[in-house]
């Protein structure tokens, strides 16, 4: 393993080593996610935050105003108290309610730094086998640390106080790629022009021979989707671990819409069994990306993410084992028998799914978009 990356494999392992880090943190803390609860989880990270601003540190937070709308108005009161600093993306108004900062990223000292799929909930903080939902992160250090770093503090001053007029949320697109010496940061976001996570996507699907793919909400676009059926049927070997259940329903069933084309191609499809699948990962025989990006229309279009893309050996060979773990507890759906199994109502409420998604969404979104 690289002495610059460490592989988290599962939501407890990435709590342990997020709080280790705000614990060890001498100069800053910048922190930003999804979902913030109000929970054993939740309080124990803004205990943490909180000995961190009482040490003197620069401790900034930066939550979703819609993924945490449930937490209470005077959580971070204490924080701030403190010395701390609280931002929520967003705030909820009917004609920005579609845009989401979906990133999950801590940053200590602009040194090191924590990326993955795994929210602040006690739902996150377990093993993925016997308690808690199946996820995973990656620690880095160095130079892809201190690009999370900028890249936190842009979405920081985006981060709207009070509601304002959507052309002027618009204005700021935070789509972009940053090359570093250990990888590239990808950072996804809405808006119109080039979108280097798909387009990097597609590249390195277009080239690979082999495709492993963790996915919880897996609804890729047209084109993605052909790069995969399209290297099954010329004799690559494409494997797709999908979740068995999930916190969205709707979810689950638009992604099944989908199983009976891609078995046909020759792709694999498993499901996870022991618990919510909540990890995302894309492994191909070059590179390997890990964050907090969905393989969907939502994380490629609508909200706000971030992936790593890294091409070193010892890090892809890591990332595969991790795969191969998750796959020992997963079920193989059988091509011969899925289309059978399914009857008309199942078939019914995949297609409805499958529409409200991947048609119904990304309209609404872009008609929000608009000035």
């Amino acid at each position: 393993m690289s002495a610059e990356t460490i592989w988290l494999p599962s939501g407890a392992a990435c709590q342990a080593a997020l709080l280790g880090l705000i614990g060890h943190a001498r100069r800053s803390v910048q922190l930003q996610t999804y979902i913030f609860r109000d929970d054993d989880c939740g309080r124990d990270v803004r205990e943490a935050l909180i000995a961190a601003a009482d040490r003197g540190l620069r401790v900034r937070v930066l939550i979703d105003a819609l993924g945490s709308y449930a937490l209470p108005g005077g959580f971070f009161d204490d924080f701030r108290a403190a010395g701390g600093e609280v931002r929520r993306f967003n705030p909820l108004h009917p004609w920005r309610i579609a845009y989401r900062n979906h990133r999950k990223l801590l940053v200590c000292d602009h040194q090191a730094a924590i990326v993955g799929g795994f929210n602040i909930g006690d739902e996150y903080a377990g093993d993925g086998l016997t308690s808690g939902w199946c996820d995973l992160g990656l620690q880095v250090r160095g130079v892809l640390a201190e690009a999370l770093a900028r890249s936190f503090d842009r979405m920081y001053v985006l981060a709207i106080d009070r509601p304002r007029r959507m052309a002027r949320f618009r204005a700021s697109n935070e789509r972009r790629l940053e090359q570093t010496q250990s990888g590239q940061l990808l950072l996804g976001g809405p808006g119109r022009g080039h979108n280097p996570l798909k387009a990097s996507l597609m590249r390195d699907l277009g080239k690979a021979n082999t495709v492993l793919i963790i996915s919880p909400y897996f609804l890729p676009t047209w084109g993605l989707r052909r790069r995969l059926i399209k290297l099954a049927r010329k004799g690559g070997r494409v494997r797709l671990l999908l979740p068995a259940r999930s916190d969205i329903r709707l979810a689950l069933h638009a992604s099944r819409s989908l199983y009976a084309r891609l078995l046909r191609a020759g792709v694999e499809i498993m499901e996870y069994q022991p618990q919510v699948l909540h990890a995302k990962l894309v492994i191909t025989d070059r590179v390997v990306y890990a964050g907090s990006a969905n393989f969907n229309t939502r994380s490629l279009h609508i909200d706000y993410e971030l992936m790593l893309r890294l091409g070193q050996d010892e890090v892809r060979h890591q990332a595969e084992g991790l795969f191969e773990a998750l796959a020992a507890h997963s079920r193989k759906i059988d091509c011969d028998h899925w289309a059978e199994q399914q009857g008309w109502w199942n078939r019914y409420r995949q297609k409805l799914a499958y529409w409200a998604m991947a048609r119904l969404d990304p309209l609404i979104a872009r008609w929000l978009w608009k000035p």
